[in-house]
C-alpha cells in the first residue's frame, strides 16, 4: 500500500537540479519559451487569491508559537474547485493542476456534465440504437427502497454495476443501466405513520385510507429522492431519464395486468393458510422481513406493547390426561399459550411406548375439548417424550399434520395479538400475558411437569421488532410448482448462468422445496389487489365466503370485473355488488415485474422490444430467491423468455473483524462519510438517528472508538469504489476495513502526481502521434513498460469477462504504482532532462501511450480522477470523443508488445534495487547518501545482464557508482543482500553510519522483542492455555510469535554484519 510520502518520492526524488514544477527541472524549447507569456497571463486571475494567501501566511508567522499550533490543528486546508461553472457545463481543466490530489476538487462538476451531455443514454451518438451492429448491455438496478439511505451494501452493488456498465459502454455497446426505486410498502407506511403521530398525534385510521395515501405521496415527493442523490455521488452512470418508481402509473398498470393474467392462468389462487403475522403492523409479512433471533437458552426479550420483558428460550412440559384412564401423556412446548388451540396429540406409529393408546383421546384441561391421539411419522421418537402437541392454526409443522388428519383449525390469537373470545378465562388477554396465566393454571391443576433451557430461534418482524405469530388467514397465493421447476431447468441446462456457481445449489434447494407464495399484505400503501368479492342479489345463488376463490373476480376496472362476474354467474350486472380486496400486494411481487414493467409492458413499446430480455442481473446473494428467482419465473410466465442471460451475485460486506454490519455494534457506516470524512464525535451523533436504546448506543459508541479513534479520513468516491471492487472476490464475504480505503486515496494521489510529472515531461507543445505505432528505436525500458502495459490490458479484459474484479484492479494498481511510477518514471528522467531530442520524442510517445491507456483502464473503477486527468492530456486527433467515459476501452489486440523474457530480465534488475533499498531502510541510509554498490555475480551471463542495466540500477538505487564483479571480492564495510543463487549486492555503508551507535540501537530493539517473545512463550506454555484462552486469541499469539521470531532473526543478521565491518 502506498502512502503520501511514497507518492512524493517519485516526482521529487533527489538528483534533479534546478527543479521546476513538481520538483523537476523544466527543460523548455524555444516554442515553450514563447508561450510563457500567455501562460502567465492565464494565471493572472489567480494573483489576488495568491496575494491573500501570502498575507495570511505572513500573519501566521507573526503569531506566537502557541497560537500557530492551535491554528495548524484547527485550520485544515481542503483544496476545492472554485471556478464558476454552471451546472451541466464542462469543468475548466485549462487551469493549473493543484499540487496534491483532492477528492473535493476532482469530483466537482463532472457528473452534471456527463448527464447533461447524455453520455449515459443508450441513444448517445446513435439515436437508432443499432444493437445488431454494436451489441447490447442492459441491466436494471436492484431498486432501493424509497425510504432508504445509502449503506455500504448499496455502495458495493453500485460500484460493481457501474464498473460493468462503464466497461461495456467503452467497448462500444448500446448500454442501458435502468434506475428505479421501490415503494417499500411496509417500510414507507411505518415511516409516514410515525411522522403523523410525532407531528400531529394522529393515526392512519384517523385520516382514512385515501387521505393517508395522499400523505405518503406527499412524503415521497418531498423526501423520496434522497437515495438518487447519493447514487449520483457514487458516480453511477444511470440513464436518469428512464428512472422508474414502482407506484407510478406505468408500473402500477403492469403489476395490475400481471396479477390478472397470472390469475387467469390459474397461477394465482385464494386459500386459507398460515402466514407470518406482525401484530404490531397488523399485516402478514414476507420471509425476508422476518429476522431469526437465535437464543442460547432462557432469554428475556422486549416485545412491543409490553412493559416487562417476555421469557423465551425455555421448553415447558405438561401433561394431558388420557380419556377414561388415570394415564397421562406428557408433551412439551416453547409457546405454552398455544396449548389453548391444541386439537390433537401426535405419536409415531412405530413407538412401542404408546401402541396401547392408538385410537384413544386426551382431555384438554383448560377448555371443553376432547382431542384424538393421531399417528404421524413426522414425530421424532427420540426427542423428549416422543409425544407432540398439535396446534394446526398456530404452527407451520402442526398445520401440515392438521391437514393430513383433518383436524379442527382453532384460531386462539387474533390480529392484534389477543386471546380470542372462546378461550374461557383467558379470553381478551394479550398473548404473552396469557403465557403466564396458562402456566399458572396448569400448575394449579397439577399438570405442570417442568421447565428447561432450550436453544431456539425466535422469529421477529424486522420493521416492528414484534415477535411473529403464525396465523391462519385467507390470502392470495402464487402457485410456485411449475414455474419453480422451469427456473430450475433453465440453470441446470445452462440457459441461465449464475456466477459464482456455488450459488446454484441454493437456487436448486430453494426452488425445489419452495412453498406457494403468499402475496397479500394488510397495508394501505402499495398496489391494491385488482380483485373483487362478488355478492349477488339473487336467492337462487348461494352466498360465497371470503375464503372461496370462486367468488372473487379480477378486473382492470370495477366495470370490467362486474361484466366478468355477470357472465360467470349468469345474472344481470345490476344484481352484482362488488367489494375490492382492501389488501395490497407484497412488494416483492411488484419487483418481480421490474425487468419489463420499466419498459411499459403490457404495451409493446420500442424499449421493450430492444431491451427485453436484458443482459445481466447483478445483486447480493441474499435475495437470490426473493427477487432474482421470481423475476425469472414471471418473465417466463408472462413474456415467454427469461429476463436476463446471467446473474452475478456479489458477496456481503462485513466489517474489518468479519462481523455483520449492525447498528448496535456501531459498525454501520454511511459511504458518504467515507467519501467526505467524518469525526468520531459526528459518528456518535449518527447513532442518535436510529432507534437504539441507551445501552445499545453506549455499546455502539465503544465500537466506534475502537475502530475509528480519530474518525474516518476523507477518502473520496474513487478510492471507496476501487476498494469495494478490489475486495470483491467471488464466493467470499468482504471484510472491509474502512481505514484501508484511505490507502486507495493515496493511490489516487500517486496517479495525480505521476500525471503532473508526466505532463511536465511531455511539455506544453507535445502533440501525440495519430496512432500508437512504435518507431522501432525504443530502448529496453520503453519496451518493458509497454510489455507490462500489454499485460495489464489483457488482465483487465479477462477480469471483466469473468467477473474476476481483483484480477483487473490488481493489474491496474500494480501497473500505476509499481511499474509506471516506481520504475519507468524514474528511468526516463535522464532522457527527459538530457540533450538527445530523438530519444526524448520516442520517450514522450511511450509515456503518453502509458498515461492515455492507463487512465482508460482505470476509468470504470475510478471515474472522477480519470476524467479529470484525461481531460488534461492532449488528443491524438481532433475528432476524439469528448469524455473518457465514451472513449474506447483498451483491447489486447491493440497492444501486441508482451515480452515475457524482457520482463524477466527487468524483474531481476528490480530485485537488485529492492535489495539495496532494503539495506537503506534497515540502516537508515537516507536518499541523500550515495554509497558505492558492488554486484557480485557467480557467472558471466548474470554479470552481462547486470551490466546491460547498470545505469538503471545506479539511478534507482541512488548509488554513487555500480561495479559488477565475478572474480573479485567486494571491499569490507558493505551490507550484503542475496538477490538470487547467482547474485549478491554489497552496499558500502560503513562510512555512512556510526557502527557502535547502530549496534546499541539494534541490540536494544532485539532485547525488547526477545522480552515480548518470552512473555508469549510463557503464556502458551501454561497447562490450561488451550482450554481457557479463546481460539482467536491463540491464533493471534501464533502469528505474533512468528513475526517476533522473524524480526529477531533479521536483527541478529544485521548485528553480525555490523561486527564484520569493525574488523
Amino acid at each position: 500500500m502506498s502512502d503520501q510520502s511514497d507518492v512524493k518520492e517519485v516526482v521529487n526524488s533527489p538528483g534533479a537540479e534546478g527543479a521546476g514544477e513538481a520538483g523537476l527541472p523544466k527543460v523548455k524549447s524555444e516554442k515553450e519559451l514563447q508561450k510563457e507569456k500567455k501562460r502567465l497571463e492565464k494565471l493572472a486571475k489567480f494573483e489576488a487569491k495568491n496575494k491573500k494567501k501570502a498575507e495570511e501566511s505572513a500573519k501566521k508567522k507573526a503569531q506566537p508559537e502557541s497560537e500557530k499550533k492551535k491554528a495548524k490543528k484547527e485550520d485544515i486546508t481542503v483544496i476545492t474547485y472554485d471556478i464558476p461553472t454552471p451546472a451541466g457545463e464542462k469543468k475548466d481543466t485549462q487551469c493549473p493542476m493543484p499540487e496534491a490530489y483532492s477528492p473535493a476538487y476532482v469530483e466537482a462538476a463532472w457528473y452534471e456534465w456527463w448527464t447533461q451531455q447524455g453520455f449515459f443514454k443508450p441513444e448517445y451518438n446513435d439515436p437508432k440504437m443499432d444493437i445488431e451492429k454494436r451489441g447490447k448491455f442492459m441491466m436494471v438496478i436492484p431498486p432501493p427502497n424509497v425510504t432508504g439511505s445509502l449503506h455500504l451494501g448499496h455502495a458495493l452493488t453500485n460500484a460493481v454495476e457501474d464498473c460493468l456498465t462503464r466497461w461495456n459502454r467503452m467497448n462500444g455497446k448500446v448500454v442501458l443501466w435502468n434506475p428505479g426505486c421501490d415503494h417499500a410498502g411496509i417500510a414507507t407506511q411505518v415511516v409516514v405513520e410515525k411522522k403523523l403521530w410525532k407531528e400531529q398525534k394522529i393515526t392512519r385510521h384517523d385520516l382514512g385510507r385515501e387521505k393517508f395515501v395522499e400523505q405518503v405521496w406527499k412524503w415521497k415527493n418531498e423526501k423520496g429522492d434522497r437515495i438518487y442523490h447519493q447514487l449520483r455521488r457514487l458516480g453511477s452512470s444511470l440513464d436518469w431519464d428512464r428512472a422508474c418508481f414502482t407506484m407510478e402509473p406505468k408500473l402500477y398498470r403492469a403489476v395490475q395486468e400481471g396479477f390478472i393474467r397470472l390469475h387467469e392462468k390459474g397461477l394465482i389462487y385464494r386459500s386459507v393458510r398460515l402466514v407470518n403475522w406482525s401484530c404490531t403492523l397488523n399485516s402478514a409479512i414476507s420471509d425476508i422481513e422476518v429476522d431469526k433471533k437465535e437464543l442460547p437458552g432462557r432469554t428475556m426479550i422486549a416485545v412491543p406493547g409490553y412493559t416487562e420483558k417476555i421469557e423465551f428460550g425455555v421448553l415447558i412440559s405438561f401433561a394431558y390426561k388420557v380419556e377414561g384412564t388415570d394415564e397421562e401423556v406428557v408433551v412439551a412446548t416453547t409457546r405454552i399459550e398455544t396449548m389453548l388451540g391444541d386439537t390433537a396429540v401426535a405419536i409415531h406409529p412405530n413407538d412401542d411406548r404408546y401402541k396401547h393408546l392408538h385410537g384413544k383421546f386426551v382431555i384438554h384441561p383448560l377448555v371443553d375439548r376432547k382431542m384424538p391421539i393421531v399417528l404421524d411419522e413426522f414425530v421424532d421418537m427420540e426427542f423428549g417424550t416422543g409425544a407432540v402437541k398439535i396446534t394446526p392454526a398456530h404452527d407451520h409443522n402442526d398445520y401440515d399434520v392438521g391437514v393430513r388428519h383433518k383436524l379442527p383449525f382453532l384460531t386462539i390469537i387474533d390480529d392484534k395479538g389477543n386471546i380470542t373470545s372462546d378461550c374461557g378465562q383467558f379470553s381478551g388477554m394479550k398473548r404473552f400475558d396469557a403465557r403466564k396465566a396458562v402456566l399458572e393454571a396448569l400448575k394449579e391443576k397439577d399438570l405442570y411437569r417442568g421447565t428447561q433451557d432450550n436453544p431456539m430461534v425466535v422469529p421477529t418482524c424486522s420493521r416492528s421488532k414484534d415477535v411473529i405469530e403464525p396465523l391462519l388467514k385467507p390470502q392470495w397465493y402464487v402457485d410456485m410448482k411449475d414455474m419453480a421447476a422451469d427456473a430450475v431447468k433453465l440453470v441446470r441446462e445452462g440457459e441461465l448462468k449464475i456466477v459464482p456457481e456455488m450459488h446454484e445449489k441454493t437456487w436448486y434447494n430453494w426452488l425445489e422445496n419452495s412453498r406457494d407464495w403468499c402475496i397479500s399484505r394488510q397495508l394501505w400503501w402499495g398496489h391494491r389487489i385488482p380483485v373483487y368479492f362478488v355478492t349477488i342479489d339473487d336467492p337462487n345463488i348461494p352466498k360465497g365466503s371470503d375464503s372461496d376463490g370462486e367468488y372473487w373476480i379480477t378486473g382492470r376496472t370495477e366495470d370490467e370485473a362486474r361484466d366478468k362476474a355477470a357472465k360467470k354467474f349468469n345474472v344481470p350486472s345490476e344484481k352484482i355488488k362488488l367489494t375490492q380486496d382492501p389488501d395490497v400486494l407484497d412488494t416483492w411481487f411488484s419487483s418481480a415485474f421490474f425487468p419489463f414493467s420499466v419498459f411499459g409492458w403490457p404495451d409493446e413499446t420500442p424499449d421493450l422490444k430492444k431491451f427485453y430480455p436484458g443482459t445481466l442481473l447483478e445483486t447480493g446473494h441474499d435475495i437470490l430467491f426473493f427477487w432474482v428467482a421470481r423475476m425469472v419465473m414471471f418473465g417466463r410466465a408472462l413474456m415467454g423468455e427469461k429476463p436476463f442471460k446471467e446473474v452475478y451475485l456479489h458477496a456481503m460486506v462485513r466489517d474489518a473483524h468479519g462481523r455483520k454490519m449492525s447498528k448496535t455494534l456501531g459498525n454501520v457506516i454511511d459511504p458518504i462519510d467515507v467519501m467526505t470524512g467524518i469525526s468520531l464525535e459526528n459518528l456518535h451523533l449518527r447513532l442518535l438517528e436510529g432507534n437504539l436504546d441507551e445501552k445499545e448506543i453506549a455499546k455502539a459508541k465503544e465500537g466506534q472508538k475502537q475502530d475509528y479513534p480519530k474518525g474516518i479520513p476523507e477518502c473520496g468516491t474513487d478510492a471507496l469504489r476501487f476498494a469495494l471492487i478490489a475486495y470483491t472476490s467471488q464466493g467470499r464475504d468482504i471484510n472491509l476495513d474502512v481505514l484501508r480505503v484511505q490507502g486507495y486515496r493515496f493511490f489516487c494521489n500517486k496517479i495525480w502526481n505521476a500525471t503532473r510529472f508526466a505532463l511536465n515531461a511531455l511539455g506544453t507543445d507535445f502533440k501525440p502521434k495519430p496512432t500508437k505505432q512504435l518507431s522501432g528505436k525504443e530502448n529496453e525500458m520503453e519496451m518493458w513498460i509497454l510489455s507490462k502495459l500489454s499485460n495489464t490490458v489483457e488482465s483487465c479484459k479477462t477480469g471483466f469477462e469473468n467477473y474476476d474484479f481483483p484480477l483487473a484492479t490488481s493489474a491496474c494498481y500494480n501497473f500505476w504504482l509499481y511499474e509506471l511510477c516506481d520504475w519507468y518514471l524514474e528511468n526516463i528522467k535522464p532522457i527527459i532532462y538530457g540533450t538527445d531530442e530523438e530519444a526524448k520524442t520516442i520517450c514522450r510517445d511511450v509515456l503518453y501511450t502509458c498515461l492515455d491507456t492507463g487512465l482508460r483502464l482505470l476509468h470504470p473503477f475510478m471515474p472522477f480522477v480519470t476524467e479529470e486527468l484525461f481531460q488534461r492530456l492532449p488528443r491524438r486527433s481532433d475528432n476524439e470523443p469528448p469524455s473518457i467515459c465514451v472513449t474506447r476501452y483498451p483491447l489486447p489486440e491493440d497492444y501486441p508488445w508482451r515480452n515475457a523474457k524482457l520482463e524477466e530480465e527487468v524483474d531481476f534488475v528490480q530485485n537488485i534495487v529492492k535489495a539495496v533499498r532494503s539495506v537503506r531502510g534497515d540502516y537508515n541510509i537516507t536518499n541523500k547518501m550515495k554509497p558505492e554498490l558492488y554486484v557480485l555475480c557467480s557467472d558471466e551471463e548474470t554479470a552481462n545482464l547486470v551490466r546491460t542495466h547498470s545505469d538503471l540500477i545506479q539511478l534507482c538505487s541512488l548509488s554513487s557508482c555500480v561495479e559488477i564483479m565475478t572474480d573479485k571480492t567486494p571491499p569490507k564495510g558493505c551490507a550484503v543482500q542475496t538477490v538470487s543463487a547467482k547474485c549478491e549486492t554489497h552496499f558500502m555503508i560503513k562510512d555512512f553510519i556510526d557502527i557502535g551507535k547502530e549496534q546499541t540501537k539494534l541490540n536494544g530493539k532485539k532485547e525488547r522483542l526477545e522480552g515480548q517473545l518470552q512473555k508469549i512463550d510463557e503464556a502458551m506454555g501454561k497447562s490450561d492455555y488451550e482450554s481457557k484462552v479463546p481460539e482467536d486469541v491463540r491464533q493471534k499469539n501464533i502469528e505474533k510469535k512468528s513475526e517476533l521470531s522473524m524480526e529477531i532473526d533479521k536483527l541478529t543478521q544485521a548485528l553480525a554484519m555490523l561486527s564484520t565491518m569493525q574488523q
